[in-house]
């Protein structure tokens, strides 16, 4: 997307180094649990700063159901591709499309990487509130699910201690995410940004929060620099190998720990950012979203989404929406929950605000 591409590497610097610089901060305060000179150690532990993993059961899915919500999802499309062919039916408790998802994204200690830290949580909260109850007036039939979709790994404009250009969020962060959603009957997406390393190596870091069912996840392609170019330099890419990667690992975990599926989110906004669609694998674990993640004036909105996401049908489509990217170039509009629902066929299932 043009205004993506010449835009987003100034954005990403800024807001990177703004975070490191934070978590470098806060990272100084630690102390030294050691003893000194053989001396007791007296200092006043603090309790671990955890949350814990709530049990609960799920009805089976109505398949009739199913098969009906995914063919209004489709919104009349008479090409054959949507609702997209052969897919598996979820396990009990799955949310789409029984649900549509609004998700605040950013990183709760950045204000310029998203709306999730550009607020105090409350204010936050209220307005996801907000916007939940507008899609639910623009689309009555279907229940809003909020969600936080907080950046737990993000790409540097540093090369940190092992060079990858990579951030990683420590749990104690994490662990104020994982909290905060649930506060707020909120689900929570952790989101990836691999930098110079790759998502072998960072997936698995976050297994403890795979393994609650209220966790999901999410990868941008953006930032993935397999050639070894810094992120913010060039836009990244995937291929349909790196996600089915991510889909059959956290397939393991659904099925190891007796989950609800998955709602997985791919980022997308350039024909490289993902390459080789079709080899993409489902599983009755996960629910696969491809998130269309351009921003710009509505035409150029509207493009990407047919060119990327309408085109290479997977099997959910989400959109992405800009407070203040979208209106930069005239008409100076963010599209409405109104507008979307009348312009784009399929209907996007899960809402991303930045």
């Amino acid at each position: 997307m043009k205004f993506k591409q010449i835009a987003f590497s100034t954005i990403f610097m800024l807001a990177t180094l703004a975070l490191f610089t934070n978590c470098s901060r806060s990272g100084s305060t630690v102390t030294n649990s050691k003893t000194v000179a053989g001396k007791k150690d007296t200092t006043k532990k603090k309790p671990a700063d955890t949350v814990t993993t709530p049990v609960i059961s799920y009805a089976p899915v109505d398949h009739a159901k199913y098969d009906s919500l995914m063919k209004r999802l489709a919104n009349g499309d008479t090409t054959g591709k949507w609702p997209v062919k052969n897919t598996p039916y979820p396990l009990p408790g799955a949310i789409l499309p029984f649900k549509r998802v609004v998700a605040f994204y950013g990183n709760l200690s950045a204000k310029r990487m998203g709306i999730l830290g550009e607020l105090p949580p409350d204010q936050m909260l209220a307005k996801l509130r907000g916007e939940a109850k507008h899609w639910e007036k623009a689309d009555p039939k279907t229940p809003v699910q909020p969600a936080l979709h907080y950046i737990a790994v993000v790409a540097s404009g540093f090369p940190g201690k092992d060079n990858m250009y990579v951030n990683r969020m420590p749990d104690k962060k994490i662990d104020s995410a994982v909290r905060l959603a649930r506060r707020a009957h909120a689900i929570l997406f952790l989101d990836i940004q691999v930098g110079l390393s790759n998502i072998h190596a960072e997936l698995p870091r976050l297994e403890k929060y795979w393994e609650m069912p209220d966790v999901h996840c999410g990868i941008d392609p953006e930032f993935s620099m397999k050639d070894g170019t810094h992120p913010g330099k060039k836009i990244g890419t995937y291929d349909a190998a790196d996600v089915n990667y991510v889909s059959g690992y956290l397939t393991n975990v659904v099925k190891k720990y007796h989950l609800p599926p998955k709602i997985f989110i791919v980022h997308r906004f350039t024909r490289k950012m993902l390459t080789n669609y079709q080899n993409i694998k489902l599983h009755p674990e996960i629910q696969l979203v491809m998130d269309m993640d351009g921003f710009g004036p509505p035409d150029l909105k509207t493009g990407t989404y047919r060119d990327y996401i309408y085109h290479d049908p997977v099997q959910f489509t989400g959109f992405k929406l800009f407070y203040k990217n979208d209106s930069w170039s005239p008409p100076h509009h963010m599209l409405t929950p109104e507008e979307i629902m009348k312009m784009y066929k399929p209907h996007p299932i899960y809402i991303q605000y930045q």
